[in-house]
């Protein structure tokens, strides 16, 4: 009996120790690792927020492209500003395209529901609530065509709500 009494002591001396080291190394994983996309958050509404997005599109359309059947604007505004995205029930709008290398403010919000900002492939994951301006500071780092996709199930429609990203070489 004595043996196996020693031997759980030593599992539990083992388990102490492995959760020791996983919280040192969280805080180290965030400042070190660059898993975490720095974002800012700021409280809005759905109406200014809307409002926001139709001004940015008006100022910086390029073009025009299709999702799921559906034309909408691709957008490029200059390196260094503020880029406007934003979720409704089940859309990404508008289009962006982006240079790469070069580092844009991107400001996400949704108009009705809880949304997931997903891009892909490069997984860039964040959660979109209506009220919330979230500001991700992001530099594209290859050039392509990028998909957004909503992980967070947000009803009947939830699995036609793709976006597009477009990078370009840099200038």
């Amino acid at each position: 009996m004595e043996a196996h009494g020693s031997h759980g002591k030593s599992w539990l001396t083992v388990a102490l120790v492995w959760c020791i080291f996983l919280t040192i190394m969280m805080p180290l994983w965030y400042l070190y690792g660059k898993q975490n996309v720095p974002t800012e958050t700021y409280r809005t509404s759905p109406a200014d927020y809307g409002e926001k997005v139709n001004a940015f599109v008006e100022q910086y359309t390029i073009g025009e492209d299709t999702v799921n059947g559906v034309t909408l604007p691709v957008v490029a505004a200059p390196p260094g500003s503020d880029v406007y995205i934003r979720a409704s029930t089940w859309q990404w709008y508008p289009i962006l395209q982006l240079e790469k290398g070069e580092e844009y403010r991107l400001h996400i919000s949704s108009l009705d529901l809880q949304h997931g900002f997903s891009l892909q492939p490069v997984n860039i994951n964040l959660q979109v609530i209506p009220g919330y301006d979230y500001v991700a500071t992001i530099t594209p780092t290859s050039a392509g065509e990028f998909t957004i996709v909503c992980n967070e199930y947000c009803f009947v429609g939830h699995h036609t709500m793709v976006g597009k990203v477009f990078v370009t070489e840099e200038k």
